[in-house]
């Protein structure tokens, strides 16, 4: 087993470089190009982190772990090591060599010749590192990255919820998301380990020009949606700054990630005019109700046969930023599947949305949808947590490294 002082070794921002397999042992089996007709890769470093503005990709494996050092010095090596492992990954290496004789290989390997696959590696920090007596960062702790409430029909699981650091990966390939989450257990250990983890599928649409794709209850995900393009609007509800964040948070964002059970044998057996007017949309074209096209704007005064279009307690009317100040949020989830519940197929949504303060975005919004939204009758929120993800690296440096300065 690995021990602290090895770890510190090993992980130390001076020796990144070696132990990551930057030497000819890591290049010898790396498959570094994308095959032919395989997605490019996306940059790690940059202003932001990727994996928020970037076009979603179709699948996502996320991963939270819980730091079980105490040493701050440890938290710091930790999330070095993370950086430089992803910015391998993101570029299609390798983490580490792959021959290494009689010790066991350093990368696991499941995606030589596979490409990177546009993947993208998005950390975040949990509130819980910031706890008094844990690593000194009281202080440093953004006033957005509150304790998420229980919110109104809330059945939370504690195994599921909540983390100190997130690892969002997301790709064109399941299998280059989940080489990702793999190799970062086994870096991360032994100052990390493994808290929950989850794969999904059936991205949430963020820019224009492709099909907007369906969740598991047939409805388009993403319609109405920020898009990746619109820098005004990341600007305004998406990327953190002042005066709600410190210095150190500008250009990154408050994650937050609910885990959302669907239950799927009480949606498949009501009628379809019952599950649109759940949403407030047409289930096959997308179009708002009492409209015909998918990007028509939204009426909420719209009156049919004497009665609202969009009921008062539907999904997007309760979600619109009318009805929340003019607040928007940057949605990014994923469906998953989870075998059998209640004697029908098991799935749901892992719920991820990106913001610029949480106090004012997500929480009341969830606020108003937990006392209302006709779609809880189908749903139970069963994992929540909410994480600070700090702005992009610079080459050489790591992702919250302008935390310890």
């Amino acid at each position: 087993m690995t021990t602290r002082r090895e770890f510190i070794a090993r992980a130390g921002a001076a020796g990144l470089g070696a132990t990551l397999g930057a030497g000819a042992g890591a290049a010898e089996a790396a498959d570094a190009n994308a095959p032919a007709g395989r997605p490019a890769s996306v940059p790690f470093y940059g202003t932001h982190q990727a994996g928020i503005a970037t076009p979603t990709q179709e699948h996502v494996h996320f991963l939270a772990l819980d730091v079980v050092s105490d040493s701050v010095g440890d938290l710091r090596a930790l999330l070095a090591a993370l950086s430089a492992a992803a910015a391998r990954l993101t570029s299609g290496e390798p983490v580490g060599p792959l021959r290494t004789g009689v010790d066991p290989p350093v990368d696991t390997g499941e995606t030589v010749g596979l490409g990177p696959a546009r993947l993208t590696v998005t950390v975040g920090l949990g509130p819980a590192l910031f706890k008094p007596g844990r690593f000194g960062l009281e202080s440093r702790r953004p006033a957005p990255l509150v304790d998420l409430p229980t919110f109104s029909g809330d059945s939370l699981q504690p195994g599921i919820s909540n983390g100190d650091i997130a690892i969002q990966a997301c790709a064109e390939d399941p299998q280059v998301a989940f080489h990702a989450v793999h190799n970062l257990i086994r870096l991360a250990s032994p100052a990390a380990v493994p808290r929950w983890s989850l794969a999904g599928f059936g991205r949430t649409l963020n820019t224009r020009g492709r099909p907007t794709p369906r969740n598991i209850l047939g409805f388009k995900e993403g319609t109405a949606n920020i898009v990746a393009h619109d820098q005004a609007a990341f600007d305004r509800f998406v990327w953190a700054g002042a005066p709600e964040s410190p210095a150190w948070m500008n250009g990154g964002s408050y994650m937050v990630v609910r885990r959302i059970q669907i239950l799927l044998d009480h949606w498949d057996s009501v009628s379809l005019d019952q599950q649109e007017r759940t949403f407030g949309r047409h289930k096959l074209s997308g179009a708002p109700l009492g409209e015909r096209h998918e990007f028509d704007p939204i009426d909420l005064n719209k009156v049919v046969d004497g009665r609202p279009a969009i009921s008062r307690l539907a999904h997007i009317r309760l979600a619109s930023p009318a009805y929340n100040d003019g607040e928007r949020i940057l949605r990014r989830g994923y469906s998953y599947t989870d075998g059998i519940y209640d004697g029908a197929a098991g799935g749901g949504q892992l719920f991820i949305c990106f913001q610029r303060d949480p106090r004012a975005q997500f929480i009341p919004m969830q606020t108003k949808l937990a006392r209302g939204d006709l779609l809880n009758e189908h749903t139970e929120h069963i994992g929540s947590a909410i994480f600070a993800c700090p702005p992009g690296a610079g080459r050489g440096g790591f992702v919250g490294e302008g935390l310890f300065a």
